[in-house]
């Protein structure tokens, strides 16, 4: 005897759909927006921007709490959460190192498979650094501009990730996605950050190419753990 789903499944499919929706729309503008860290939310102006209920934006602040991206106070609603500090940087990054690295192991004996991936993706992000790069030496820092460079940083890495086959540090990386994006965003010093981010990921692709199976771990750490560097010189002491 087959049995199906009660009728009421998808509704509850339906509004899980529209909550994601939702939810992406609201990372989208905070971490593409100029709005100040401590700056309220308003559950009802963003349902009327997105022109959806409360109900499915609620339910995206509860997750977007989660990440650190948003506080809530009693009474009060949720505001932009202040910059993350020394501690939490230095955190953050050691589990990136902890999920990057051990996914540059499982990836390396792949390299052939995924490579062409790899070297798309590091063309565009270098396309990007030089279009920023341009900008900033013009005077300019536009909020799209960041937007586009940090999306391709991001992609770069996911391929790694993708290549490392395993979905479950995939997710793990995939929880820290809003706040390294944040991060990135908030400490970007200038040209020669760029260029620096760009000279690591062109070590990371060559390592890869090479064939052995240690030095892309090796090259992985090292960008990380440079990225670390420039980040927290640039962090307030907590």
């Amino acid at each position: 005897m087959t049995v199906g789903l009660p009728d009421r499944s998808v509704p509850d499919i339906d509004r899980r759909g529209l909550r994601d929706r939702v939810y992406d729309r609201i990372l989208d503008i905070l971490l593409s927006s100029e709005m100040e860290p401590g700056a309220r939310l308003s559950i009802d102006t963003l349902a009327k921007q997105l022109k959806v209920s409360p109900t499915p934006v609620r339910e995206a602040m509860v997750q977007l709490e989660r990440t650190g991206l948003v506080t809530r106070e009693a009474l009060k609603g949720y505001r932009i959460a202040p910059p993350l500090g020394r501690a939490q940087l230095d955190e953050l990054f050691e589990a990136r190192i902890m999920l990057e690295v051990e996914a540059a192991r499982l990836a390396a004996p792949r390299a052939e498979a995924f490579l062409p991936a790899l070297l798309r993706a590091h063309e565009h992000h270098h396309r990007m650094a030089e279009r920023l790069t341009d900008l900033m030496l013009d005077g300019r820092i536009p909020i799209p501009t960041v937007h586009d460079y940090f999306n391709a940083d991001h992609a770069f890495h996911l391929v790694v990730l993708d290549a490392a086959g395993n979905r479950y540090v995939r997710d793990m990386y995939a929880n820290l996605g809003a706040l390294t994006h944040r991060m990135r965003q908030a400490v970007i010093r200038g040209t020669s950050d760029v260029a620096e981010a760009a000279a690591e990921h062109e070590a990371i692709v060559e390592a890869f190419a090479s064939g052995d199976l240690v030095t892309p771990v090796t090259a992985l750490r090292a960008h990380i753990e440079g990225v670390r560097a420039r980040s927290l010189d640039d962090s307030p002491q907590d």
